[in-house]
């Protein structure tokens, strides 16, 4: 019988220790990666969201009633309104229940092998911006803006790359 020869189990005992170093990391950086990858989600929709288009002004008469205004006939006696401004969709969009979104403010949620943050516009008409609605007299359709679905699908295809990043950066970390 041959013999075996000489080992050293000092190489082991060390990746055994960096073994179980990775193991207590490894929740806080899959929560830092659903941080990230949620971040990112979020400020591709909130980008994308269309703001509403209210820029029409009018003018009134000092008592509140429409005029035609002539410029210099009616000085001092009308005001310029704007009807309404816009953004109230935009601005509706959270991450985890936070009123922010961003950061440590975004609420990790882990189930199992999934961790999950959700992102929420709870502006009422959000979904019918987001896919579309008939219009008032029911004879004609609003298209969709698809504003999460699109920004959802661009973050699946560079989600690899970023996740790949983080785990290479992670692992050099721990292995030093």
């Amino acid at each position: 019988m041959g013999k075996m020869g000489r080992f050293s189990f000092e190489g082991l005992e060390d990746l055994q220790r960096e073994l179980k170093e990775l193991d207590r990391e490894t929740d806080a950086f899959l929560q830092s990666c659903a941080k990230e990858l949620a971040a990112r989600l979020l400020r591709m929709v909130v980008k994308r969201t269309p703001v509403g288009e209210y820029g029409k002004s009018y003018v009134t008469d000092t008592d509140g009633s429409h005029v035609r205004y002539k410029a210099g006939k009616n000085k001092g006696k009308v005001k310029r309104v704007t009807v309404k401004k816009g953004g109230t969709l935009r601005r509706g969009w959270t991450a985890g229940g936070s009123a922010k979104g961003y950061g440590d403010l975004l609420a990790v949620h882990h189930f199992g092998d999934t961790y999950a943050i959700e992102i929420v516009n709870p502006v009422e008409y959000a979904s019918y911006v987001e896919y579309g609605h008939r219009t008032a007299n029911h004879k004609g359709w609003v298209k969709g803006h698809f504003m999460m679905t699109i920004s959802e699908q661009e973050l699946q295809s560079i989600a690899p790359q970023i996740l790949e990043r983080r785990i290479r950066e992670f692992l050099g970390g721990v292995a030093k």
